[in-house]
């Protein structure tokens, strides 16, 4: 099972004390997550002003330190388009990527527009591509077009457990019925952050945790950072096992 360490996403420096930004900041929290047991890690890349980038001279720098600084784990990158809001300028960034510092993955949302042929492109580049699924209907997408994916991230957006658990549901029921075999994540946001990891854990899926997702504990305290996270998740992962 993995366990990803999800750093930063798309929270406004601030929004926690420890929240990483920087390049900095973002190779010294890698190192405490996996210290606490992830096994891989998930950054959305910052600019000098810390908003969200894919920008090459951005991304760049970043994958070097990482791979020269940082531990050796599995670093994976969003191309959300929270990351970038116009398609086919994530698609043009995305290809002016340098070849000598790509990440092993990146997540794609499959609602997004664009995302069927940013799948191609980075399957062409050679960068594993985890399929994020927010709805029914990103998986129907996922199914008919039979893109090359290595793992479908199952992410309900919905507020409340119940609607996060009954659209969870859904998409991993119609995943069955079309015998989708790949690996599989679930995870929530913020009060859904917890419940969705441990039926993740129940079901065997990958799970995932980070100030990304929450910057709570399951008992409602204020996280003190990534790496508190991480342990937490790995002693429901440990108590499973």
């Amino acid at each position: 099972m993995r366990i990803v360490a999800c750093l930063n996403g798309d929270r406004r420096p601030g929004a926690h004390p420890a929240l990483p930004v920087s390049v900095d900041q973002l190779v010294t929290d890698a190192h405490a997550v996996v210290e606490a047991g992830a096994t891989a890690i998930h950054v959305h890349p910052r600019d000098s002003g810390g908003a969200e980038s894919l920008e090459p001279q951005v991304v760049a720098p970043l994958m070097e330190r990482l791979r020269a600084d940082g531990p050796e784990v599995p670093v994976s990158l969003t191309t959300s388009l929270s990351a970038e809001s116009d398609p086919w300028r994530r698609y043009d960034l995305v290809q002016r990527w340098a070849s000598s510092a790509l990440p092993d993955s990146v997540t794609v949302n499959l609602h997004e527009a664009g995302s069927v042929d940013l799948v191609h492109l980075l399957d062409d580049r050679r960068v594993a591509v985890e399929a994020g699924v927010w709805t029914v209907e990103a998986a129907r997408i996922l199914v008919a077009t039979r893109i090359p994916v290595a793992a479908v991230l199952v992410e309900p957006t919905q507020v409340t457990v119940a609607d996060a658990r009954a659209n969870a549901d859904a998409v991993i029921s119609l995943l069955d019925r079309a015998r989708v075999t790949t690996p599989r994540m679930l995870h929530g946001s913020d009060a859904t952050a917890w419940p969705m990891l441990e039926e993740a854990v129940e079901a065997g899926y990958d799970v995932r945790i980070g100030l990304e997702d929450t910057m709570r504990l399951p008992d409602g305290t204020e996280a003190h950072d990534n790496a508190a996270l991480v342990a937490h998740a790995v002693e429901l992962v440990s108590a499973k096992a």
